[in-house]
C-alpha cells in the first residue's frame, strides 16, 4: 500500500508522515542530566529554584527553558498543591490506602513509578514494579516516550508472577488510564494512589530510583537504549539477588520475597533471627531510611 493511501486511511497529512522531530541539542541533554541529578537530591525544587541553581553553577538558562526541559523529563516539584482543575472523566483517582498500614508479607503491596534516564545522545524513561515488603523488583520496562504502553507491559509481566492485595501508584496519566486500572480491577486488586504533593507516599520506589541512578546509570554513561537495557538487566539482577539491604537485615530482596507469607516477626528483632521477616511499613522506613 502506498504512503499516500496509508495517510488517507488514517486521515493523516502526508507532511506529518515524513516529519522527523528534532532531537534535543547536546547542551540541553547536559542540562537535563544536571536537572535529574539535582532533582534526586532536592525533589522540592521547581523551575525557579532549578534555574537559579543552574545559573549559580555557570549555566546560562532562563526559567522557560528549564520549565520545558522538566516537563519533557516528567519532573515536577513535590509540594502540596491546591485543587485548581478537574481531571478528565476518563481518569479515575483512587484514595491512598497505605497510611499507617503495617506491611507484613510479600505480595501485600506492590508499587510502580516512572523515572527519566539520561543517555549520552538522548534519554529514556524507566518504569518498575516493586514489592514493598521485600523491595523485590518484579518487572521493569524502558521506553523512549512517556506513553502508557510500557507501564502496562511492566504490569502484565509482574502479574504473571503473582497477585498483590494492593497496588500503589502516583496520579500520572499512565496509571490512571482505563487500561491500567481496569487490568488491576479485573484481578480484584485494591488500587491506591499517592496524594498530590505527597513525597513519601511512594518512598520505596523513589529510593529505588536513587539506587539505580547512582549505582549504575551515572557510573556507566550509556549511549544507546540497547546498552542501557543490557546494563539495567544486569543491575536489577544484582539489586534483587546479590545486593544486601540494611533495612532487610542485610538480606537480599529475592531472599525476603521468597519467605513464607504467613510468617511475621517484629522489625527490631530481625537481626537476632536469621529467618525473620521485616516490617517494611515500619515508621523508620516510612521516613525514608536507606534500603
Amino acid at each position: 500500500m502506498s504512503v499516500r493511501r496509508q495517510c488517507e486511511i488514517l486521515s493523516l497529512n502526508r507532511a506529518s508522515w515524513y516529519l522527523r522531530p528534532a532531537a534535543e541539542t547536546a547542551e540541553n541533554l547536559t542540562l537535563m542530566r544536571l536537572i535529574d541529578e539535582q532533582y534526586l537530591v532536592r525533589p522540592f525544587y521547581g523551575s525557579r529554584r532549578m534555574t537559579a541553581w543552574l545559573i549559580e553553577h555557570g549555566h546560562t538558562v532562563n526559567r522557560k527553558r528549564v520549565q520545558r526541559l522538566m516537563r519533557r523529563m516528567g519532573l515536577e516539584a513535590i509540594y502540596p498543591k491546591p485543587r485548581l482543575s478537574q481531571r478528565g472523566e476518563e481518569a479515575q483517582i483512587y484514595p491512598y490506602l497505605l497510611r499507617n498500614v503495617e506491611i507484613l508479607r510479600p505480595n501485600q503491596v506492590w508499587s510502580s513509578d516512572i523515572t527519566f534516564v539520561p543517555l549520552a545522545g538522548g534519554y529514556a524513561y524507566l518504569t518498575a514494579v516493586l514489592d514493598w515488603y521485600s523491595r523485590y523488583v518484579l518487572s521493569w520496562e524502558l521506553s523512549p516516550t512517556l506513553d502508557g504502553a510500557f507501564c502496562l507491559l511492566a504490569l502484565e509481566r509482574a502479574l504473571s508472577q503473582g497477585l498483590p492485595e494492593i497496588f500503589n501508584t502516583d496520579q500520572g496519566v499512565q496509571f490512571t488510564s482505563v487500561a491500567f486500572t481496569g487490568r488491576l480491577r479485573r484481578h480484584g486488586i485494591a488500587i491506591s494512589m499517592d496524594g498530590r504533593g505527597r513525597a513519601l507516599d511512594n518512598v520505596f520506589v523513589e529510593r529505588l530510583w536513587r539506587s539505580v541512578k547512582y549505582e549504575e546509570v551515572y557510573l556507566r554513561e550509556y549511549e544507546t537504549m540497547a546498552s542501557l537495557a543490557a546494563g539495567l538487566e544486569a543491575y536489577f539482577w544484582f539489586y534483587c539477588h546479590e545486593r544486601p539491604h540494611q533495612a532487610l537485615g542485610n538480606r537480599t530482596p529475592a531472599a525476603v520475597y521468597a519467605l513464607p507469607a504467613n510468617r511475621e516477626l517484629p522489625f527490631d528483632t530481625i537481626n537476632a533471627a536469621p529467618n525473620g521477616q521485616c516490617l517494611a511499613g515500619s515508621s523508620a522506613q516510612q521516613n525514608g531510611d536507606s534500603t
